[in-house]
């Protein structure tokens, strides 16, 4: 009858094989970051003839709680801000001027500084079940920064250079006269 002209099929047989090592190529080439979360080291295991928790007196103790509309309590206080709360913890922590009010100082010996006092403060959140994941993480962030902004600035006092640029030797000594010491409760249902 006609003249009808077949186009030719193409092999598509490869295709999936182009595909796949498409596939691998990116995921070799690409970078995934991994570190999310929150950066804590667990405290050391007690050992097996101690079965009482350690005596930790009211003084010491930096309590933060955050209930479930996302407001602070801050050592029986109420806190506007959240931004108000690095503040406040690096008062805590540093208790410079001695306070009887605020944590109690040990003299320990520190390689680089000598015999120090250090604190023996402790920074206690507790979170509600129902406060957002976002206000959470904002406190987090503020306790931390006030760690930071205490061992920056020890760190350009004795070394002139920010903490961070400092040697490890030199670090490691910063970060035994200002230990992050950040307790974590399980979440309740605090209804305030």
């Amino acid at each position: 009858m006609g003249n009808k002209k077949e186009t030719p099929d193409v092999n598509a047989s490869s295709t999936a094989d182009i595909a796949f090592l498409l596939l691998v190529f990116f995921l070799i080439s690409s970078t995934m970051t991994s570190d999310f979360g929150l950066g804590r080291m667990l405290p050391p295991i007690a050992p097996p003839d101690q079965t009482d928790a350690p005596i930790i007196k009211e003084r010491n103790v930096f309590t933060v709680q955050l209930n479930y509309k996302n407001q602070l309590l801050v050592r029986g206080e109420w806190m506007e801000n959240v931004s108000q709360l690095k503040q406040k913890a690096k008062e805590f922590i540093e208790n410079r001027y001695n306070d009887p009010n605020m944590p109690e100082k040990v003299d320990t010996e520190v390689p680089i500084f000598g015999t120090v006092p250090v604190s023996k403060g402790i920074i206690s959140l507790q979170n509600d079940r129902g406060s957002q994941y976002q206000a959470y993480l904002e406190v987090q962030n503020e306790l931390q920064a006030a760690y930071n902004e205490l061992r920056d600035e020890l760190a350009k006092r004795k070394f002139g250079k920010n903490f961070e640029d400092c040697e490890e030797e030199e670090q490691n000594a910063i970060k035994k006269i200002y230990p992050q010491r950040i307790s974590e409760a399980e979440p309740k249902n605090y209804k305030k």
